[in-house]
């Protein structure tokens, strides 16, 4: 039985537990309200972004605290980098030649060697020719000493060496694009000969000619093989090895077991005229 007067009440009812339950109700209610509002979704709107450029120079002080924290790291640090580990009789440049460069034919020379027997070991299947993009090589090396410090330079990015196998006409793309670019692609391993019009006079691997019956497997960057720079010729790729081993380390690795660093502009790539 439901009262909607209080006064009115039956003996039987207590005055006061009618109106306890009553009180309830209502804060029953009441929560149920703020927790459906507090679940409504804010679809607040961006208005307005501000920013400010804080410059870098020579106003801003250093705090002695942090220096003399970091002071131990940093010389460890520099004394590994700056410690010699070949020599380069000539500087090894970037446009030295007219389709190759000296620095970009020792990059490519070095992956090959470092990267063939771990490819070898893993697969059982030797290294065909290394194909890497110009602008993966980032700096010269200058004559004199020759440090890590000139392979964090030259390689400043955190790329893997991996190894994709080609078909015969996949690998005819590959070849065929880097024919015709107008930048000094490194490749090692290959002997590419052009017409006066970049067009393919004719193509060896290994010193023996292309053939596009044939699989191929080429060694260049994890960039390039997902994705990199649009160059499109690791679009049908039949397997990849990864190698585990960052170019910047094979660098590193090469210049440790060399005492002199010898490259030149060859003609590995050649365009008749």
């Amino acid at each position: 039985m439901i009262f909607t007067k209080v006064n009115n009440l039956p003996r039987r009812v207590n005055k006061y537990t009618y109106v306890n339950n009553l009180k309830f109700k209502q804060f029953v209610v009441f929560t149920t309200f703020c927790f459906l509002m507090s679940c409504k979704t804010d679809t607040g709107k961006l208005t307005e972004i501000n920013g400010r450029q804080i410059p870098i120079d020579s106003t801003l002080a250093e705090t002695d605290s942090i220096a003399t924290f970091v002071e131990p790291y940093r010389n460890r640090i520099n004394e590994v980098l700056d410690s010699t580990l070949a020599y380069a009789p000539n500087p090894l440049l970037l446009k030295d030649g007219e389709r190759t460069s000296s620095m970009g034919n020792l990059m490519a020379d070095i992956v090959f060697e470092q990267a063939a027997p771990i490819f070898n070991s893993r697969s059982g299947k030797d290294l065909d020719f290394v194909v890497l993009n110009a602008g993966g090589v980032r700096s010269i090396i200058s004559e004199g000493n020759v440090s890590a410090r000139n392979a964090y330079e030259v390689m400043p990015f955190e790329n893997y060496i991996e190894v994709v196998e080609l078909s015969g006409s996949a690998a005819r793309q590959l070849i065929d694009f880097v024919a015709k670019s107008s930048r000094r692609h490194p490749v090692s391993g290959i002997r590419i000969v052009t017409d006066k019009n970049r067009s393919l006079e004719s193509v060896n691997i290994q010193g023996q000619p292309f053939d596009e019956n044939r699989n191929y497997y080429v060694a260049t960057s994890d960039y390039l093989v997902n994705g990199g720079p649009s160059v499109g010729f690791f679009d049908e790729i039949i397997s990849i090895t990864e190698t585990d081993y960052l170019i910047r380390n094979a660098i590193i690795d090469y210049f440790k077991k060399v005492d002199t660093l010898k490259a030149v502009a060859d003609d590995r790539i050649k365009q008749l005229n």
